[in-house]
């Protein structure tokens, strides 16, 4: 019974949280934070353990793929230098450092290790929440780190754990191994992957089968990379970002659409999800420690927060500048941040469910049989950094951001112009011939004409710097969207009127509104683009 009371739990928590985040201005994954901390004073809810398996083999690979496939590929090009050196670098000398203040607070050197991998990398669904509102190339490369460093953060604290249960040994070369066989043939597994996914998309026409082959996408990705020992994270991250060029071309209209609600719907769940289990875990982790063992780990959490904090600010604030120093090439100054943005990056450096995931993975026992040294000390002291980065960084982030003046990006909006008034002018220019082709009516054909000639002003209207006569476009545009959309609410109102006088069966009123809807969401979507 458990398992239902923990499904309404959850998506009431979800539904509540998100909502005073938007009511309270607060970022709905510190909200939800909280509301799983205090569910966790629930006697029934107590049972709840959040299995690593949940996240590593269910969440992440979700997420991880749905985030890469969203994110530009373009703008990962650009930066990617900056991007593998923070998965990497980064990653090595956050768990380095953390592993050093963990060592002097008591922990021997194979727990602190693992415990530095275990806070190391950033998480892709926090920040992918809490950094959304930052200019594009901002956000892109917060997310592509986030999307990669679980790889190298995985590396790490195998490699600690088998040290310290007694499986491996340090050794360079087979560190170098380990390193390669998991970004090379993650890589290889996610590219195999997508490389089938695009066969059978093209073979299935039904939306819902297209679909089903798309949700197994990061699934295969991520078993056939572990088949080989290889990092599932890269392998679902790089099907991801094959898929979002491939996509367009191998897909229909309709199961785009039909994807795009769906898996739209079903991240925000899984993340919200996510966080009040996160909450929940990092509750229950309190409860293991007591007297001193709690006052000792308490500390701890302060000071590896802090040196995650540091190890960030430092990497920023040292490796771009010696870039700068070497590379002295003029599309590497394009590239530049300044202090202000970099302030904006350290502070966007969350951790999350990952960590966590982690740190519950840490084996109980040793070879010898002798309980894990300090497990209970590292879930406590990676929970409490995951609730620190969250709520503090959290919370803080706004605030930077209005100090950093970060230019408004306009992007996005110039090259939406770009795209659209491109397409219509193309379109228009092919209209003759189309014409021709299709043996189309010259009235059929005229109309057409006029309906994209009238949509190529609206866009131009609303593209830039209007004037008087645009404005009469935009306003004519807009009386006429709002007319049409009153049209369909009559249209509605008529449909269920004749079902509940018997006049037309169920099944005809939703085929009817099922049209009704897609145009109505149309033009909404438009009118709220506009």
């Amino acid at each position: 019974m458990i398992g239902l009371e923990l499904v309404v739990v959850l998506g009431m928590a979800v539904l509540l949280g998100n909502a005073a985040g938007d009511r309270f201005r607060i970022a709905p994954p510190v909200v939800l934070l909280v509301f799983g901390a205090l569910l966790g004073f629930v006697p029934a809810l107590r049972e709840v353990e959040l299995p690593p398996e949940a996240v590593l083999l269910i969440f992440l690979p979700v997420l991880l793929y749905w985030e890469s496939l969203t994110t530009s590929l373009r703008e990962i090009r650009r930066d990617l230098r900056g991007i593998i050196l923070m998965s990497t670098l980064l990653v090595i000398g956050t768990a380095g450092a953390v592993a050093t203040v963990a060592h002097e607070l008591g922990l021997a050197w194979g727990p602190a290790w693992v415990l530095g991998a275990a806070v190391a990398p950033t998480d892709a669904t926090a920040v992918g929440v809490l950094a959304k509102a930052l200019p594009r190339r901002n956000v892109t490369l917060l997310r592509a780190e986030s999307l990669i460093n679980d790889g190298t953060a995985l590396v790490v604290f195998g490699l600690a754990v088998g040290i310290t249960v007694g499986e491996e040994h340090f050794t360079l070369p087979h560190v170098t191994w380990l390193f390669a066989v998991s970004y090379v043939g993650g890589a290889a597994a996610g590219a195999v992957t997508a490389w089938l996914v695009i066969r059978v998309r093209r073979v299935f026409d039904d939306p819902l089968l297209g679909n089903v082959a798309m949700i197994l996408t990061p699934f295969t990705a991520y078993l056939l990379a572990e088949l080989i020992h290889a990092s599932g994270v890269l392998a679902a991250v790089a099907a991801g970002l094959i898929m979002s060029q491939a996509g367009p071309r191998v897909a229909g209209a309709a199961m785009r659409r039909q994807a795009e609600e769906s898996w739209s719907l079903a991240t925000f769940l899984l993340n919200g999800s996510l966080f009040v289990l996160v909450g929940l875990q990092a509750q229950a982790a309190v409860r293991e420690l007591h007297g001193s063992e709690l006052t000792h780990a308490l500390i701890a959490v302060a000071a590896v927060s802090a040196v995650v904090v540091a190890a960030r600010f430092a990497f920023n604030f040292s490796v771009p500048y010696l870039i700068r120093l070497l590379d002295r090439r003029p599309q590497q100054r394009l590239r530049r941040m300044n202090h202000r943005a970099r302030v904006v990056t350290s502070i966007a450096g969350f951790r999350g469910a990952v960590s966590l995931a982690v740190a519950l993975s840490v084996p109980t026992t040793l070879d010898s049989g002798a309980p894990f040294p300090d497990r209970d000390t590292i879930v406590f002291v990676t929970s409490g950094v995951i609730v620190t980065t969250l709520v503090v960084q959290g919370l803080l982030l706004p605030a930077v951001v209005r100090w950093a003046r970060l230019p408004h990006d306009t992007s996005v909006e110039e090259e939406r112009f770009l795209a659209e008034t491109t397409a219509t002018e193309e379109a228009l220019k092919a209209l003759p011939e189309l014409v021709d082709d299709l043996g189309t009516a010259p009235a059929v054909a005229e109309r057409m004409r006029q309906e994209y000639e009238t949509h190529l002003l609206v866009v131009r209207a609303g593209g830039g710097d209007s004037d008087d006569e645009d404005e009469d476009v935009l306003r004519h545009h807009r009386h006429y969207t709002a007319l049409r959309l009153a049209l369909l609410a009559h249209k509605r109102a008529t449909l269920v009127r004749l079902r509940d006088d018997h006049e037309i069966d169920d099944t005809v009123l939703r085929h009817v509104q099922r049209q009704l809807d897609i145009e109505e969401v149309r033009l909404s979507r438009r009118q709220a683009a506009e």
